[in-house]
């Protein structure tokens, strides 16, 4: 177990960490929360040992193995399958010192010792799973939602979010009994996401994660860790349990509440007008429940730091779009290449429309063509008179400036939108502003390249409120948000009084958020009937018919082309003709995979008993031929048996 007693943590002169004391235990999933920079990731440092308490005690077993996701950008033209069989930190062990002892031995073949490794060496090589490795690594690779294709491509050709899935995927590769994972689903969109969550639930060990995704933390813990005011509190159950529980003792702690009843009120207004008009349609239902968890942990968002608010859109243009036959994609090297095609849809007024889709499937190609950062391919958007959009990227630098400084932002948008927007370009009053977004002091001559995700995040949501949209375009908002300002922007557009299209891969604010959803697949884009329950299951529907659609191209692509259809006596004749040869050499495969493994049960028999060093050396590299000949024997007869399995079918 992990034991932090009378513990004193610092980061430079700050105490984090204030004489506290807890108990982790074996096999616990504990979800680690708290504002941003309270000491989550301090904390970890201490866990993984890069950093040392300063003062009380913490011990943890120092047989433990210890995963975690390196937070370096991967730079190697290793392929992807390497990169991430390298995360089997034991497999690698074994693997270089058998090496190390076949050269010796190579050098002087009559060292017993040397031998005896070797066979050893073997042996602990197959307890530690050599035969499966590259599989496991491989299915690893494509739950986090990588092409089949794309295995054996060079790391270095994958763009950074894709090379952090393959951090996150050799963290999860490496034999652990205490996982540590610091916001594992900031680069995962919500197929990954689901794959992630049921990956997580069947690991046997003790699992600490830092995540602002409160689905994703209700969905794999059990206890929750939460750093307040330098104390540590442990709570048992996931962040829903949590929640409750803070609210009712903040609650109890009247004087304080007291202050924050004008908030609540606010809070329960808007919470009442929905309700009130909430159509019976699930995904409307779904949000009711999202408002009532609001409702039920009021005391608990109303003591957020952070708050803002969109103001009320000059006008509501109705509708506020319409597309008719819309083809969205891209141009490359001049030639266009169609991701999402033969869209026609209206977006009106008031609209709240979440933007569901697998990676890859264009959701942020159509949101870049409504935004006016891509033209389409064909078709047209019809925009309504006085459409004011704004629009939140994904890649937060498409509409930041690296060089300039938040307060620099601010003056270019005033100048932008003229006296017309109705607010002060003053420099104080920009300051001001900037302010209430959590940009205070000299925060706001900070150039953007230097900040953080969530301060570049923040400074996004500030610029957008600034311009009075009356279309917000949100693409992945939360990536870089805390579970705090994500609740804030969850509340700012509940209350916004114009049309919300998002994408997210936070089900929360999805649910909390939309009443409605838009599916982007197979090249089209459809309305979603089911709500985000429905979707889960949708998704993994899909990754099935996905495999079964690869393994019929292949096995089409290993049978001969099809010939003029014949009579059915001639098609049977056929059929038996191309079949015969391939049961042939299955049953020759069967033959020799049975000698392989006799020889291989021979030879770990004699590599069980006492025998002279420079025998034991020949039966250990005897044993890596065999099992190397019959783990390529084995896919062979795996291929020439789905080969018969497809001719036959297709009589």
């Amino acid at each position: 177990m992990i034991i932090l007693k009378n513990l004193i943590l610092r980061r430079s002169a700050k105490v984090l960490l204030d004489n506290v004391s807890v108990t982790l235990n074996p096999g616990e999933k504990i979800g680690l929360v708290g504002r941003n920079g309270a000491g989550k990731s301090t904390l970890f440092g201490l866990i993984n040992g890069t950093l040392h308490e300063d003062g009380g005690d913490f011990s943890m077993p120092s047989q433990w193995r210890l995963g975690q996701v390196a937070q370096n950008m991967p730079e190697t033209d290793e392929s992807a399958t390497a990169f991430v069989l390298g995360g089997d930190t034991r497999l690698m062990e074994l693997r270089a010192a058998l090496a190390r002892a076949e050269e010796t031995h190579d050098l002087d073949v009559d060292d017993h010792d040397v031998g005896m490794e070797i066979a050893h060496l073997h042996s602990d090589l197959a307890d530690a799973g050599e035969h499966d490795a590259v599989p496991r690594a491989q299915s690893l690779i494509l739950g986090l939602g990588f092409k089949s294709s794309e295995l054996d491509q060079p790391v270095n050709s994958f763009s950074g979010g894709w090379r952090m899935r393959l951090q996150l995927a050799r963290a999860l590769m490496c034999p652990s009994d205490l996982l540590l994972l610091d916001e594992p689903t900031n680069h995962l969109d919500l197929d990954a996401l689901v794959w992630l969550e049921a990956w997580l639930k069947r690991y046997a060990g003790t699992m600490i994660v830092i995540s602002h995704d409160r689905e994703f933390l209700d969905a794999v813990t059990d206890v929750t860790l939460h750093i307040e005011r330098q104390q540590l509190i442990r709570y048992g159950g996931n962040y829903s349990a949590f929640e409750t529980l803070r609210a009712q003792q903040l609650e109890l702690q009247q004087s304080a509440f007291s202050k924050q009843n004008e908030k609540i009120a606010h809070l329960q207004k808007f919470i009442d007008r929905f309700k009130a008009k909430a159509s019976k349609a699930k995904q409307a239902q779904s949000r009711v429940k999202a408002l009532e968890r609001m409702e039920k942990i009021a005391p608990v968002l109303a003591d957020a730091e952070f708050t803002f608010e969109f103001k009320e859109p000059a006008n509501l243009p109705n509708p506020m779009l319409a597309i008719s036959d819309g083809e969205f994609g891209y141009v490359v090297e001049g030639e266009p290449k169609l991701i999402v095609g033969g869209v026609s849809r209206s977006v009106m007024a008031g609209q709240r429309i979440g933007i569901l889709g697998a990676n890859g499937q264009g959701k942020s190609t159509l949101v870049k063509s409504i935004a006016r950062d891509l033209a389409p391919l064909g078709g047209t958007i019809t925009e309504g008179k006085g459409l004011n959009i704004g629009y939140f990227a994904q890649q937060e630098l498409d509409v930041l400036r690296p060089q300039d400084t938040p307060l620099e932002h601010m003056f270019r948008l005033a100048r932008e939108l003229g006296p017309n927007s109705g607010e002060s370009g003053r420099e104080q009053d920009l300051r001001n502003f900037l302010g209430t977004f959590n940009f205070s002091g000299d925060m706001v001559k900070q150039t953007v390249g230097t900040m953080s995700g969530g301060e570049k995040a923040r400074l996004v949501l500030a610029m957008m409120v600034w311009q009075r949209p009356n279309l917000l375009l949100l693409d992945e908002p939360t990536n870089h948000l805390d579970l705090a300002t994500r609740e804030a922007l969850s509340m700012a557009l509940n209350e916004f009084e114009g049309t919300v299209m998002l994408v997210s891969h936070d089900r929360a604010l999805l649910r909390a958020v939309c009443d409605e959803f838009w599916l982007v697949g197979r090249g089209k884009v459809s309305p979603f009937d089911g709500d985000l329950d429905d979707y889960q299951k949708y998704l993994l529907d899909e990754a099935k018919r996905l495999r079964e659609v690869a393994r019929a191209e292949s096995a089409a692509a290993a049978a001969p082309a099809p010939a003029p259809t014949p009579a059915p006596q001639q098609q049977r004749q056929q059929l038996a003709t191309r079949v015969k040869p391939l049961k042939r050499e299955l049953e020759q495969a069967e033959k020799r995979m049975a000698e392989l493994n006799a020889d291989k049960a021979a030879l770990e028999a004699r590599l069980s008993a006492s025998l002279p060093p420079t025998e034991i050396a020949q039966a250990g590299k005897r044993l890596k031929v065999v099992n190397d000949e019959l783990q390529a024997m084995e896919e062979r007869w795996l291929a020439i048996s789905g080969d018969i399995e497809a001719i036959e079918t297709a009589r």
